[in-house]
């Protein structure tokens, strides 16, 4: 994986749908902490909480909520030009509930200004400009008229030498397996880095989530798997168990940093957006990696998808710990 050593105006885009959020704090009195989510908007927060420069391509609504996810982005530094707002679609909200199993999601976005993209909207400058673009299998699944967009932004992005970065995050409430398995095939054999978790993995392979065997084992045959449909880099991501870095010749293991986790809601996006801040400066995939897990660790210990984003200084200060 190498990026361009031309100068461009940006280290990270992402391109995706972002949402308010409603997180339930208090399962027993049902009371929730508004925020602001969606997995690319975390993860180019997170990259720009990480010291890189940023920029978000997607459509909002002329609504309240749409206002305050434009003052999010701008106080986080994120650039905003290449967003559209609709005069007559919603901006998107979703809600999190905490139970036995782990976090659920319960979407209300159909039919948003987001989910309205098309390949003509396609904010092609932005992606000239960038070093990397990030989109994810929600950003696939909301529409076909997205899928149809995040496709022709990662070819265009081929085109132009921007590297691409896909997530997984496969999200069977937005559309069907077939369907998934179709059209996050197709991506992973566009994108340059490929960031899977080992869950969705699972499913896209057996149907549905099956249980662990041994890691190594495991690891290796979901690499191949990704690597087999294009895949040029993976790093399979593990949660608590950490991250697996394979470039098809050499894979390696990068440990996690164990701690009690309080909400891990955009603990995956906080991974994302740290590992491309990091590798957008120039550090090794594993080095990222192991940054990226930091950063992670951190997120998981308070609640929402937004605000335990890390800083720099924070994940700085583990890591010479380390040392």
């Amino acid at each position: 994986m190498n990026l361009t050593s031309e100068v461009r105006r940006f280290d990270v885009i992402a391109l995706g749908e972002a949402m308010v959020e409603f997180n339930q704090t208090d399962p027993a009195q049902s009371q929730y902490q508004q925020g602001f989510g969606g997995d690319t908007s975390n993860a180019i927060i997170a990259a720009s909480r990480a010291g890189v420069r940023t920029a978000y391509l997607t459509r909002v609504g002329n609504d309240w909520v749409g206002e305050k996810l434009l003052a999010l982005w701008r106080e986080e530094g994120v650039d905003t030009s290449s967003i559209e707002i609709d005069a007559v679609k919603p901006t998107g909200m979703y809600f999190v509930t905490h139970g036995t199993s782990g976090h659920e999601f319960h979407y209300m976005r159909k039919g948003s200004a987001a989910s309205c993209m098309t390949p003509e909207w396609l904010p092609k400058a932005a992606i000239e400009q960038a070093k990397i673009l990030h989109v994810s299998g929600i950003s696939l699944a909301i529409s076909e008229s997205a899928t149809d967009t995040v496709l022709a932004a990662m070819r265009y992005a081929k085109q132009v030498g921007t590297v691409v970065s896909l997530d997984s995050n496969l999200r069977l409430k937005l559309w069907s397996l077939d369907r998934a398995k179709q059209v996050l095939e197709e991506a992973i054999g566009l994108c340059d880095l490929f960031l899977p978790s080992r869950e969705d993995i699972e499913i896209l392979i057996n149907g549905t989530a099956a249980s662990h065997s041994a890691l190594g084992l495991q690891a290796d045959f979901i690499l191949d798997w990704c690597h087999e449909r294009g895949a040029k880099t993976v790093v399979l991501k593990l949660g608590s168990e950490g991250c697996v870095v394979s470039d098809v010749k050499t894979r390696v293991a990068v440990v996690p940093r164990l701690v009690e986790a309080v909400d891990a809601t955009g603990a995956g996006d906080c991974f994302c957006g740290n590992l491309l801040a990091r590798i957008a400066a120039g550090d090794s995939l594993t080095d990222a990696s192991r940054y990226a897990n930091v950063a992670a660790s951190l997120a998981v210990q308070g609640f929402g998808a937004v605000a335990p984003l890390p800083r720099t200084s924070q994940v700085q200060a583990i890591l010479k710990s380390y040392q």
